[in-house]
């Protein structure tokens, strides 16, 4: 039995109904034995859809599918497996992706142009769909408001705990539900990775406003994220609205009316990507690096992320080890603006440098104390602008490698 991560959440979120949906787990068999495998949900007639996809050279076939379809004719069902992701398959892949929508469509009787599809596993083995469709038979009756912990659990691959998170806020005088799932643990990294997350509202946003909203909630958030520094081919983020909730009319983005609603998308998918790291394979630290005073803000992002994928951070913060000088390290190589003489490192909210070299009368014991933790706090000021950016991580550990050496097996 996989132990839990040490960083996982006490418990699964009781995430509520959401009204236009409804869900199902079932176990098709393709990996796993004893346990669900496949999650389905449907939507309600006039659901609308938002994505953002991994920017991988090599997509799978489940991501081609979905990139074409998003934003075009709304959604009305999404299929997701878990031990086979389907990429790296060529022709056979994009027949098996479209011979699981066609079983769907007709289970549901709903447009195959609305149903999405996500894969997640190894790459480059052939899908046996059939496996899948057989699975299907009786779907209808299975389906519910209810069962996210199955639904979040049927998505893990390498996952030691299923990830959930929601919100509820309002829209002038209306309720709205945002709840949403995740599954991801290695190979993940800026732009995504082997990491899926499928977010569900009953608020009602029209396409174009549902994709900017989502795509700056997931710059945000699980584009905020590493474990290993590896994007993968499969990384999928879905965010479907049925609309049911009544509330006043919203038409654009920035609609006052909407802020609420953004800050609560934003919260959950920020929640969904934290659990993520906090269940990276082999992880004992969660890492959160603040760096401010950059250029810009993207700059700030990519000083983090250097700092984040640094294997020499990530095994000393491992061995609890207060090397502040592989932060330097990261810092420089990043290739972003610096000023050698501006820099200021704080560990733990303890200033270990700052013009440019180590503060006088440095003591390491407060710092070393705080290495010991689970939660690791680094904070890099470049003092040369106003650009900001927070990014979270873990450490790198031999579980990581055990893990991924057996990965196939």
């Amino acid at each position: 039995m996989v132990k839990k991560s040490p960083l996982a959440p006490v418990r699964f979120p009781k995430i509520p109904a959401i009204s236009g949906v409804s869900i199902a787990s079932i176990s098709c068999g393709l990996k796993y034995k004893g346990r669900k495998d496949l999650f389905v949900a449907s939507f309600d007639k006039g659901t609308k859809v938002a994505g953002v996809f991994t920017k991988s050279k090599t997509a799978s076939a489940p991501v081609d599918w979905c990139k074409r379809q998003v934003g075009r004719r709304g959604a009305r069902a999404l299929i997701v497996n878990a031990g086979n992701a389907n990429a790296f398959t060529g022709l056979a892949g994009e027949k098996a992706v479209r011979r699981t929508v066609e079983w769907l469509a007709k289970v549901l009787n709903v447009p195959r142009s609305q149903v999405f599809v996500a894969s997640t596993g190894v790459i480059g083995e052939i899908l046996p769909d059939d496996k899948i469709t057989r699975s299907l038979v009786g779907l209808k009756k299975l389906l519910s408001p209810y069962g996210w912990a199955d639904a979040a659990t049927a998505i893990m691959t390498t996952d030691t705990f299923p990830k959930g998170a929601w919100r509820s806020v309002r829209i002038g005088d209306a309720d709205v539900i945002i709840g949403g799932i995740a599954k991801g643990s290695g190979m993940i990294a800026p732009d995504m990775a082997t990491m899926l997350s499928f977010v569900f509202t009953d608020a009602a946003i029209p396409t174009d406003v549902l994709q900017t909203v989502t795509a700056r909630a997931v710059d945000k958030s699980f584009n905020a994220i590493s474990v290993d520094g590896d994007t993968s081919t499969s990384d999928t983020v879905l965010v479907f609205a049925t609309g049911a909730a009544k509330h006043p009319k919203i038409s654009k983005p920035n609609d006052t009316k909407l802020r609420a609603f953004r800050i609560a998308l934003e919260e959950v998918m920020t929640d969904l990507a934290q659990q993520i790291v906090r269940d990276g394979e082999g992880a004992s630290k969660f890492v959160t690096i603040n760096v401010s005073g950059a250029s810009s803000a993207r700059a700030a992002k990519k000083v983090g992320f250097a700092i984040a994928n640094s294997p020499l951070v990530k095994t000393a913060i491992a061995g609890e080890d207060a090397n502040w000088g592989r932060i330097v390290m990261a810092v420089g190589k990043s290739g972003e603006r610096v000023d050698r003489d501006k820099l200021a490192i704080s560990i733990g909210g303890t200033t270990v440098a700052e013009r440019g070299t180590v503060v006088d009368d440095y003591q390491e014991a407060p710092v070393a104390k705080h290495m010991k933790g689970q939660e690791i706090d680094v904070s890099v000021d470049l003092n040369i602008g106003k650009g900001a950016a927070t990014v979270w991580t873990c450490d790198l550990t031999h579980g990581y490698v055990s893990i991924n050496a057996d990965y196939r097996s």
